[in-house]
Order: C-alpha cells, then sequence, then structure tokens
C-alpha cells in the first residue's frame, strides 16, 4: 500500500462517499487508488465547476464537499469556485496534484507555487514533504473541516510523494481552541434584557431544534442571514426574517429596537449588520469575524449549553407592523421577477439554486424558506456561473429534486456542466432567464454612472438548440400564460427551460 492507497482509505473511514474533479498527470495516482475504492467520482468538464460542485455539495447536505484537480493548468481553474467558498465559510477538502518535490521552485513544465497562491483562499494550505505528513494532514483536515468548518482546506500533494510507500498513519486527538470568557457578561444582558432578538446565520443550522425551542419556549423573536433563511420557517410568526441590506419591516424594526442582539453563527458582514450595535452577543468558531462588545469564540451548541435564557415580552408588539414588502411587476408578462415567483411557488418545497446577478435579488425576496438549505448561492463573492454546477453538487448529495434560477449571462460561464448534468441524469431543472443583457451591470451603468448601456448586450445561442445537443430535453416559453402552463405538468430533469424575459431593473435596498 501506498501513500495514494492509503488516502483514499481514510477518506473511506471517514465517510466521504462522492467527490469532484478532473484526472491529470499529477494527481493520476490517487485517480488510481479510487478507481478500486467505494467513493463516486463525479467527473466535471472543467475544474471550477468542480469546486463549485463540492461547494453546492455541502451547503445542501451540510457534509464535507470534496474536489480534485492536478498540478498548476487544473489547480488554478479553481481559485475562483474557492475563493467563493472562503468568504462564505462552506467546508471542502481541496485536493491537488503537484510535480515531484525536487522540481519545486523551478521552472519545470507546470510548475508554480501552488500553496502560496491558495493561501489567500483557504482557511488552509498544506505542502506536505513525506508520506506521513501527508496522512497528519488529510487527519487534521478533516478534523477541522467537520468540527471547526470555516472554509476550504487544500492540501497538495507531489507525484513522488503519493507514490512513497514510506509512511506512518496514527490516530489524531485535535482540540478547537475556544474563548467563551465572555459568557459571564452575556448572561448579564440577557438577564437584564426586556426584548431580545436573535440573528441566526448558517453557522446555527445544526443547532436547529434547540435555537427553534428556546425561541418557542422564550418566545425570542429570530431574524436570519440570506444563508440561514428557513432554520425556522418562514410561515411562522416567530421568524421575523431576513436583516440587514434587504431587511423586513419586523427585523428592521427588531433590530433597531431590541436591547439585547444575540447572534448566533453569522459572519456579520456589511450586509447583515451595517452597524454594530452595543448590545451585540456574537457566537462564532471563527474568531477571525468576531465584532462588538461580547465576542465569543465557540461553538453554537456550547453556547446554548451554557447561557439562560427568559422570558420576552415584544413579539406581540412586532408582529403588529406589515412585514409585507411591495415588489411591484408580479403578473406584466414577461418581467422576470413575475416568471420568478411562478418558478418559485411551484417548487416551494425543493431546494432552490441561483446564480449571480438581478435574479439573485428577486429569487432572494421571494421564496420563502419552510426549510433550511432550501436556497443556495454564493454570497460573499458572487461569481457568475455558480448556478449549474452547484446544482449538480447538491443533486449528488440529496438525490432530491433541484431547480436552478439562471440568467442567460451567468449560465454561459459554465454551460458545458450540462455534460455533468446528463451523464449523472441527475433530477435538476435550470431556468435560464434570458433578458439578452448583463441585466445589473446595465442597470449600474444608467443610474450611478449616468451613461448608456455600454458592452452589456449579449448575442445568445439558442439554448433550447444547445440543451438538446447534450441530449438534455429544453423547451422555451415567451409569455406568462405558456410558463403557467408549463409549471402545471410534473416537471423534472435533467431538463433545461429558457424563460424569454423584459428587462427590468431590480429595487435597491
Amino acid at each position: 500500500m501506498n501513500v495514494s492507497d492509503n488516502f483514499v482509505k481514510i477518506l473511506e473511514e471517514e465517510g466521504i462517499t462522492e467527490v469532484f474533479g478532473i484526472p491529470g498527470e499529477q494527481i493520476m495516482p490517487l485517480y488510481k487508488s479510487l478507481s478500486t475504492s467505494n467513493i463516486k467520482h463525479v467527473l466535471t468538464r472543467h475544474e471550477q465547476a468542480a469546486a463549485h460542485a463540492a461547494d453546492g455539495y455541502s451547503r445542501a447536505s451540510g457534509k464535507i464537499g470534496v474536489c480534485i484537480a492536478t498540478a498548476s493548468p487544473g489547480a488554478l481553474n479553481f481559485t475562483m469556485a474557492l475563493a467563493t467558498a472562503f468568504k462564505d465559510n462552506v467546508p471542502i477538502l481541496v485536493i491537488t496534484g503537484d510535480n515531484e518535490l525536487k522540481y519545486r521552485g523551478t521552472d519545470q513544465f507546470q510548475s508554480l507555487p501552488q500553496v502560496e497562491i491558495f493561501k489567500n483562499i483557504t482557511r488552509a494550505s498544506y505542502n506536505p514533504l513525506n508520506g506521513t505528513e501527508a496522512m497528519y494532514v488529510l487527519r487534521a483536515s478533516i478534523f477541522e473541516l467537520k468540527n471547526n468548518p470555516k472554509g476550504p482546506i487544500h492540501i497538495n500533494l507531489s507525484k513522488d510523494v503519493l507514490l512513497s510507500d514510506e509512511f506512518e498513519d496514527f490516530d489524531l486527538c485535535y482540540l478547537c481552541e475556544d474563548d467563551l470568557s465572555n459568557i459571564s457578561k452575556a448572561q448579564e444582558l440577557i438577564n437584564s434584557s426586556q426584548k431580545p432578538l436573535f440573528i441566526l446565520g448558517a453557522g446555527a443550522i445544526s443547532q436547529k431544534s434547540n435555537i427553534e425551542l428556546i425561541a418557542r419556549q422564550y418566545q425570542i423573536p429570530v431574524t436570519t442571514t440570506f444563508h440561514a433563511k428557513g432554520i425556522i420557517s418562514e410561515d411562522d410568526d416567530l421568524n421575523l426574517g431576513l436583516v440587514g441590506t434587504r431587511s423586513t419591516p419586523r427585523a428592521k424594526y427588531a433590530f433597531e429596537n431590541a436591547d439585547c442582539i444575540v447572534a448566533l453563527g453569522i459572519k456579520a458582514s456589511e450586509r447583515t449588520l451595517p452597524t454594530v450595535p452595543d448590545n451585540l452577543v456574537h457566537v462564532n468558531i471563527n474568531k477571525d469575524v468576531l465584532v462588538g462588545n461580547f465576542p465569543i469564540h465557540g461553538k453554537v451548541s456550547d453556547f446554548l449549553a451554557e447561557i439562560e435564557f427568559r422570558d420576552a415580552d415584544w413579539l406581540g408588539e412586532i408582529l403588529e407592523i406589515d412585514n409585507s414588502i411591495d415588489i411591484e411587476g408580479l403578473d406584466k408578462d414577461l418581467y422576470p421577477q413575475a416568471a420568478i415567483k411562478r418558478i418559485l411557488d411551484k417548487f416551494d418545497d425543493n431546494i432552490i439554486v441561483s446564480d449571480a446577478g438581478s435574479h439573485t435579488t428577486w429569487t432572494a425576496l421571494l421564496k420563502k424558506s419552510l426549510k433550511p438549505r432550501q436556497l443556495l448561492f454564493s454570497g460573499g463573492l458572487a461569481p457568475m456561473g455558480y448556478g449549474l454546477p452547484a446544482a449538480i453538487g447538491a443533486g449528488v448529495a440529496t438525490g432530491e429534486k433541484i431547480v436552478v434560477v439562471n440568467g442567460d449571462g451567468d449560465f454561459q460561464m459554465n454551460l458545458q456542466e450540462l455534460a455533468t448534468l446528463k451523464e449523472n441524469n441527475l433530477n435538476v431543472i435550470v431556468f435560464i432567464l434570458n433578458n439578452s443583457e448583463f441585466g445589473i451591470i446595465r442597470q449600474w451603468q444608467e443610474s450611478f454612472y449616468d451613461m448608456e448601456p455600454y458592452q452589456v448586450g449579449l448575442e445568445n445561442p439558442d439554448f433550447v438548440k444547445l440543451a438538446s445537443s447534450y441530449s438534455i430535453d429544453a423547451v422555451r416559453v415567451d409569455n406568462l400564460s405558456d410558463l403557467e402552463y408549463l409549471l402545471e405538468s410534473d416537471l423534472s430533469g435533467p431538463l433545461v427551460v429558457e424563460v424569454v424575459v423584459e428587462s427590468e431593473d431590480i429595487p435597491l435596498p
């Protein structure tokens, strides 16, 4: 058994059942080991798509996503997708091949300092110099990704290290360094509070049942970030909706009037907290994102086990506020928001994957999540091309029907993944909102730069023929009644639906 064989053996032991990637020369030893393992390898058509798929896999399932690429040309194609996962704290194990150790720092064919390149877009980037180091960093990385999931971790493996039969494996005992020293101060604030408020982020999803029990028992209202939508059903009066730049009226009122705000598992970006209130208790396993006067570095579960809450008495006051958001054009033929609303109404209990652009704003505003992980999109970086490969990852992870809401521009960033979709026969339905432009850029040009639209118009292909060339069923609709008629059917994927829509501005925050 060589390092590569044992590496794959450890992945199996740790419960890794699917990986995404493309083989290549320097990573070939690992692929030989994978070929005789129980791990399913999903072959994508581009490495960026492999990493986006691993991202979607993790967001949809809560498990570790894994992506694999060969040396520099393959590895560097990961960068956009890894930066996306890094900004959103998505746990992905990133494995890249490399030339033999003796070529490090040289101008050898396909040699580049991959570890240095990846350091700024991963939580850690390792370069094991022998088999024992490779075993250690793999064990440590998986432990971190499971217990302290703050983003991607990269392991760079030279071909000679992978082929080596000299290594030592061992059980790893590894402890997270938490700092709960502010618990007592937070408890004093909570004890004196009459109007407490929860802000829940993606880091709180694993504690959904405990948080809902506490919120319901003490009648503490809840707001969420985009990535925690549905942690308590948005049909429930306890859930006031999104907080921050896209805040609902109730969430805005609660944020401005709460005397104690307990933020669990949020990144505290400017979109969630335009200002940091003095009464914020911020709990996160990532100490680098903590803000406010009561930062608590640790797991949400540990915080909830230590803290005690008391009855709140202001939910009724909040519920008197009309929480509806007035969105114009929902019945206009065929505005993008009108199309998206009908798509979301049809697939209200399915996972929705969005991409980047104006359609993402409409989707986020109109999607009412009944449970967590129902709306997946790239939040902190927002690259175009995320939707289709992320939906493939979500489909592999869950086996469920996945619905993609895409723009015509971003769909074409990774359209080659239609081949991956077809090959794996996934139940993914791709809606392409086609307005023949980069709509949000056109709006920015007109609204903020007082200029005529420039380089935003798109001469698009025939998307129906394109999908058909991959042997995927496809249909085009160009009016609201035809879309509604189509949605009355029991649709299943692989399927591409082109929806020809009007150019329309999104509402500004």
